[in-house]
């Protein structure tokens, strides 16, 4: 039977395990608190927590046939491989897949031009830089033990609970004026499409840009948002003034300005996106919400 083992149980990685769980696989995952790993259990989910060295690391993973790690690395690396790269090294059988959870972010700013995956990493912030240490950490790793290992760049993910329209709901949407930025984008459930794709055709090393078919400036989807939801779009707000009150993460957005292509996971895994821009997105989110 596979068994999918998840380093971190955000957002994607919970998309993907339920698809999977429903296909008869069986899951497993860390959690950094034991509200989370309580969480975990309830839904059949074999839990472990993680916010150091994983307990009894061994007995955990034995059984492992695919891992997904979303992670975040800190200044000593990737945590899963730092802490246990004896652990998974000592898998047997080998997994039969391995994917990273990166980030378009590693390519820096291009003053919106396009980027693939061949395009030179640039990271202009030190999150960026460690992720790229984590993609080269992961690939050396997979090389070295021969498991293939896939590296999964992702754009702005959104998808339930997590978008505009409850930002607009919940008065924190804002609509920030930059001329020339872009950002890229790609719903949760495109995310788990990808992952699923790459589960079934392996290609050590491979690595994808998992993003929508359209890159746009973030007022833009706000307005939209707003045009669903039958209200008036918050006041425009040009950056140099927003700049002031924006967090260090959201400022770090709007530093870097890019057109992600997707053509590989298209090309190579055969993925069509449910979700090919953000106008379908939401329109779609707006319809589940039922209000």
């Amino acid at each position: 039977m596979n068994r999918l083992f998840c380093f971190g149980f955000g957002y994607s990685a919970t998309v993907l395990a339920h698809r999977l769980k429903a296909q008869g696989w069986r899951i497993a995952g860390t959690a950094r608190t034991r509200e989370k790993v309580k969480e975990l259990t309830a839904q059949g989910i074999e839990a472990y927590q993680f916010d150091a060295p994983l307990s009894h690391a061994a007995a955990a993973l034995a059984g492992t046939t695919h891992i997904l790690v979303s992670t975040p690395p800190n200044v000593g690396g990737d945590p899963a491989l730092t802490h246990h790269v004896h652990d998974l090294s000592a898998l047997t059988p080998r997994p039969q897949w391995v994917g990273y959870l990166s980030t378009t972010g590693v390519y820096g700013d291009h003053q919106g031009g396009w980027v693939d995956e061949a395009t030179p990493v640039t990271p202009s912030n030190e999150r960026a830089k460690r992720r790229i240490a984590a993609e080269h950490a992961w690939a050396a790793w997979g090389a070295a033990v021969n498991v293939p290992v896939h590296i999964f760049r992702l754009a702005g993910i959104y998808g339930p609970g997590q978008n505009q329209l409850v930002s607009l709901r919940e008065g924190k949407a804002r609509r920030i004026i930059k001329p020339g930025q872009v950002f890229s984008r790609i719903h949760v459930e495109d995310i788990a499409t990808v992952l699923e794709a790459s589960i079934a055709k392996p290609n050590a090393g491979a690595i994808y840009n998992v993003c929508d078919d359209e890159p746009a400036p973030p007022d833009e989807v706000v307005a939209y948002a707003a045009k669903l939801l039958n209200i008036d779009p918050p006041p425009s707000e040009p950056f140099e003034e927003a700049a002031r009150t924006l967090s260090d993460m959201a400022l770090s957005f709007y530093l870097d300005s890019k057109r992600v292509k997707n053509d590989r996971i298209k090309q190579d895994l055969g993925v069509t996106l449910r979700y090919p821009t953000y106008r379908e997105g939401l329109t779609a989110l707006l319809a589940e919400d039922g209000r």
